[in-house]
């Protein structure tokens, strides 16, 4: 488990059972995470998995310590948990087992429909009030969607994860993420309809960041794949974080600025007005955790 120490996200605490990720996604910032192992953030990131087979005895030890408080914490906020290995390894599956042992708060976000193999512990969790789910959905177009996500699941499987979930009971939200400007940025408001209509309960987005070998990596996709656009794209981007492609500064990286990104909000705050009207906020109920922190005193209740 490792400390977040940042005010762009909700969390304090994360766990990735995984190091790199199948998905193959081009704009993915986890992707410099990789050199640190010895691996390249290109195609080692997608092919070179490191499998953290001791996470659940680890998050075990962890929530038993007499230090911790029941904290929220956030499982594949780097890369996907429910990414094609799990399938078989089930590594996220045990994690949710421990957080629902010890009643402790977790937040989940991925890409693959996967997750609904976890419908019963996801169910039980959030009976509990300490679940919250988001799906990833940066476009619509299932084209799109292949050249900038090729081993993800497809738009349609993911629309049918988020109705799957809320037809079950579970809140979703949906991260629109990212979103790129002269990209797929034109589909916002589209897609913000779409999930609405599925039954999701809240959206949001993030604008993109090339930082570290991902500018280099999004650069030599653009030029396979959209070379007639790339200038246009690599501009945009660069105009959304003061005139670079790389931001690092709490409170705007994710966000954007400039008048091309006070379009884009302006625009999503219309498509949210309109869809979702009053978004209730989803809150952990914490109070839970004290009681179950030492599991084996439930034989006595």
């Amino acid at each position: 488990m490792n400390s977040i120490k940042s005010p762009d996200v909700p969390f304090s605490f994360g766990v990735n059972p995984y190091q790199g990720c199948e998905h193959g996604c081009v704009y993915c910032y986890a992707r410099n995470t990789h050199p640190y192992w010895g691996y390249s953030a290109g195609l080692d990131f997608e092919r070179a998995i490191l499998v953290k087979k001791s996470a659940p005895d680890l998050l075990r030890k962890k929530l038993s310590s007499k230090s911790w408080n029941g904290d929220p914490i956030m499982l594949a906020g780097n890369t996907d948990c429910y990414q094609p290995i799990e399938k078989k390894l089930e590594i996220t599956r045990q994690l949710l087992e421990i957080f629902l042992e010890y009643k402790n708060p977790v937040g989940l976000i991925t890409k693959n429909r996967l997750m609904l193999r976890d419908l019963d512990i996801l169910t039980k969790l959030h009976d509990h009030q300490l679940l919250k789910v988001s799906v990833s959905l940066n476009t619509i177009d299932d084209s799109l969607r292949r050249k900038l996500e090729p081993r993800a699941s497809s738009v349609a499987t993911r629309l049918q994860l988020i109705q799957s979930l809320s037809s079950a009971g579970i809140p979703v939200r949906v991260m629109a993420a990212p979103i790129i400007p002269g990209l797929n940025d034109a589909e916002l408001f589209s897609l913000v309809q779409k999930v609405a209509d599925i039954g999701a309960v809240d959206v949001n987005y993030i604008i993109v960041r090339l930082n570290g070998d991902v500018k280099q990596i999004f650069e030599e996709w653009l030029d396979v794949y959209f070379p007639d656009r790339k200038q246009k794209v690599m501009n945009l981007i660069a105009e959304a974080h003061g005139g670079k492609h790389s931001d690092s500064r709490f409170g705007t990286r994710m966000r954007g600025e400039g008048k091309y990104v006070e379009m884009i909000a302006h625009q999503f705050k219309l498509a949210k007005q309109k869809f979702f009207g009053e978004v209730e906020d989803i809150t952990y109920d914490r109070s839970v955790f004290h009681k179950n922190k030492y599991p084996q005193l439930n034989l006595f209740e």
